[in-house]
């Protein structure tokens, strides 16, 4: 059985044969832990969902890994440029579609440079910030196959 989101990659698209793999293992409840290179992620529901509340949700994590992944790519422009990455924070919010099917209907990231940052170099910084991979990912959306194991 399975299930498939397919979308048609363009011409100019390269396709990725370096594979990445994890696994998710229940834990009890609503609990999951991720298990990735030797990293362990926990997530969970809130007690109003039936979960424990133990851990962030999976779609806090899918908006948090937007964020920390738009800082990583903020945080390397201020280190390629000498400029000083202590303040640099990014704030994240997003709100959850009121339809069917159930998915985030929006995210509002802002990107706060440290106090230091020139005039002159915001621009760039927001663009390089623009274009991490996840985000990225977002504009073009991967190819996602669902399947049970037989």
């Amino acid at each position: 059985m399975t299930a498939s989101t397919q979308q048609t990659p363009s011409a100019n698209q390269p396709q990725s044969t370096d594979a990445h793999s994890f696994e998710v293992t229940h834990v009890d409840h609503d609990a999951y832990t991720v298990n990735i290179r030797g990293h362990r992620i926990q997530v969970d529901q809130p007690t109003e969902a039936g979960g424990t509340d133990t851990a962030p949700t999976p779609t806090e994590l899918f908006a948090a890994s937007l964020a920390t992944c738009i800082a990583f790519y903020a945080g390397r422009y201020l280190h390629r440029h000498g400029l000083p990455r202590t303040g640099l924070r990014v704030r994240t919010e997003f709100t959850m579609a009121t339809d069917r099917p159930a998915r985030v209907a929006s995210l509002r990231v802002v990107v706060v440079p440290p106090p230091e940052l020139p005039e002159q170099r915001r621009a760039a910084l927001l663009a390089v910030a623009s274009h991490c991979t996840v985000h990225n990912t977002l504009h073009e959306p991967p190819e996602i196959e669902i399947e049970l194991e037989p």
